[in-house]
């Protein structure tokens, strides 16, 4: 904290929600992370880098009190379980310009606030761009798994990192002490408060205003998004979880294997079959308390057959018009995206200790609930 107050020459974090996270985080981090020296000082800089941006927004909102009262009206957000087909969908939505999306270039550094005028030339544009490249270095199969651009949407995690409480850092960092914690007894209210007020910061000069997010995360926290969004709806993508939990944990070991010489990959597989059962258990249980009418549902191998059939139809759930301008810019960019671009994503569940019979049959209450029974293709993901 005092090295973020240095960097900046500020000293108001706000309000105080952020310390526990960051307290747990960092002693996870010291005491089970097993970093490297890579690991130590880059996990280093981003905590002191998303610091640093926390005593910033807040710097903003000092000289600005009017932006707090931007709203934040109807947000449509994207959840599910991850590696579902959410990431091209959210890259797909994001090309209708009546809509606003978190993009990668604004998400981790929201300060200053981009401005309509410029958002097209903005300098960290092209500091994203760079960033991106160093990630193809560093996570070299991270591109078949989320091809990326800095203008492409992006998840609000980094949002929430900045209140500390973020599955962000359970994939970049061994942390089972703090992953306990956020996951079964943390409060995200605070939190979500926080990307809210981001979210009117990021609008106030560069509209438009009609917000779609999308995290897998929220399914682990929907009371607490619920708190904070209650006009929000949903969509939410399915997909045979056969294919999605060692998925996701091959994912969270590429992001680890940087920082860490020592990842338990069995660990990783646990963590996601914990982390991901909870949530769609939380996820349901809010969708049967008499919120199923918020949600729009669409299932992987359609969705993939044609994903602008699929659009359509979402948009006529939400009562928006699906322009011309907007379908033809979402098909060029399908066209020129196509899957498996950067290659096949491959990973062995077994490498991770699982065992693809047992997933169904621990995941058999979501399963049956959304029809999911596609049959996965073994071994790798897209």
């Amino acid at each position: 904290m005092e090295r973020a107050r240095s960097a900046t020459g500020l000293a108001d974090f706000g309000e105080e929600s952020f310390r526990e996270g960051l307290t747990r985080l960092v002693r996870a981090m010291d005491a089970e992370g097993r970093l490297n020296q890579n690991g130590a000082v880059a996990l280093d800089a981003q905590l002191v880098h998303f610091l640093s941006q926390r005593l910033q927004v807040e710097d903003w909102y000092r000289r600005h009190p009017e932006i707090d009262q931007q709203e934040i009206v109807a947000p449509l957000i994207g959840l599910g379980l991850p590696r579902t087909g959410s990431t091209t969908l959210g890259c797909l939505l994001g090309e209708d310009t009546a809509v606003r999306s978190l993009r990668i270039w604004e998400a981790s550094t929201p300060c200053p606030p981009p401005e309509k005028e410029s958002e097209d030339s903005d300098p960290r544009i092209e500091i994203a761009r760079l960033s991106l490249e160093r990630r193809a270095e560093q996570f070299p199969r991270m591109q078949m798994m989320f091809p990326s651009s800095p203008t492409t949407p992006t998840e609000c995690q980094a949002l929430q990192a900045l209140d500390f409480k973020s599955h962000l850092y359970q994939a970049q960092a061994q942390v089972p002490s703090y992953s306990q914690w956020l996951n079964a007894e943390a409060d995200l209210v605070p939190t979500y408060r926080y990307v809210k007020r981001v979210l009117k910061l990021l609008q106030w000069h560069c509209p438009p205003r009609r917000w779609q997010l999308k995290n897998p995360s929220n399914i682990v926290f929907m009371r607490a998004l619920n708190v904070v969004f209650p006009d929000a709806r949903f969509w939410m993508t399915h997909r045979d979880i056969a294919n999605v939990i060692p998925s996701a944990a091959d994912l969270y070991y590429e992001r680890i294997r940087a920082f860490s010489d020592d990842v338990d990959k069995v660990y990783l597989g646990q963590l996601n079959v914990d982390t991901w059962e909870l949530g769609m258990r939380r996820l349901i249980a809010f969708r049967d308390a008499g919120n199923e009418h918020r949600f729009f549902d669409i299932h992987f191998a359609p969705f993939q057959a044609d994903p602008i059939e699929s659009i359509q139809r979402l948009y006529d759930f939400l009562g928006e018009p699906l322009t011309s301008e907007a379908r033809s810019r979402m098909q060029t960019w399908r066209t020129q995206t196509p899957r498996e671009k950067h290659g096949v994503h491959d990973y062995d569940p077994a490498d991770f200790g699982l065992s693809i019979q047992q997933l169904r049959e621990r995941f058999s209450f979501y399963s049956e609930r959304f029809n999911v029974l596609t049959p996965a293709r073994p071994h790798h993901s897209n």
